[in-house]
């Protein structure tokens, strides 16, 4: 599968922008979605996925074609914009039926669709990967932790790390054994109720 993500579009489409653009805001946002894409994608989609960026936003001295993190990274060439760039990919491209387009902009979903390409909205895709990733991580499995309560000879070791007399004799106020209750908890609520 081929990807070809209107850059700007999904980072207003997922939030990832934010309210706030300031300086090197936008530099950030895009980092920060391409960023999030590295780590949601599959390694065989990072591969096939191109993010294409407005040029009048790029960076400057930054080339109009890079790799970041295995994503193909475009800026649209002057006089251009990325919808113009992204239509020109998707004319190129010699798989159509296996690319997706990634944009709410229905003029580019006219396009991917007379190439008989799958178009998808930007908030709607971001939803997606979003499920994939949290699914994924649930996935995985955790650290094994200890079943049960600790053996007899792993409480005579941390009672002596901490100083406690591992053998000695209860007394009377002393919770029972397996008690969550520390010493002497709720004697007074007992003594109240004699």
């Amino acid at each position: 599968m081929t990807l070809i993500i209107d850059g700007y579009n999904l980072l207003h489409g997922s939030g990832i922008l934010g309210s706030g653009v300031g300086p090197g805001g936008l530099e950030r946002s895009r980092t920060a979605l391409l960023n999030f894409l590295a780590e949601s994608l599959d390694e065989g989609e990072l591969a096939g996925t191109t993010v294409v960026f407005d040029a009048r936003e790029a960076p400057p001295g930054l080339p109009r074609l890079v790799q970041h993190r295995g994503i193909t990274v475009r800026f649209a060439e002057p006089g251009s914009d990325a919808d113009q760039t992204i239509e020109e990919l998707i004319a190129a491209d010699t798989a159509p039926r296996r690319l997706v387009v990634v944009s709410s902009d229905h003029r580019l979903h006219r396009a991917a669709r007379r190439r008989r390409a799958r178009a998808v909205d930007s908030d709607k895709w971001y939803a997606e990967v979003l499920r994939r990733r949290i699914d994924r991580s649930r996935r995985q499995t955790p650290q094994a932790r200890p079943s049960g309560p600790p053996g007899e000879g792993e409480v005579r070791f941390w009672m002596r790390q901490f100083g406690l007399e591992a053998d000695a004799e209860p007394s009377p106020g002393d919770a029972p054994p397996g008690s969550p209750f520390p010493p002497g908890y709720g004697e007074d609520v007992r003594d109240e109720d004699l």
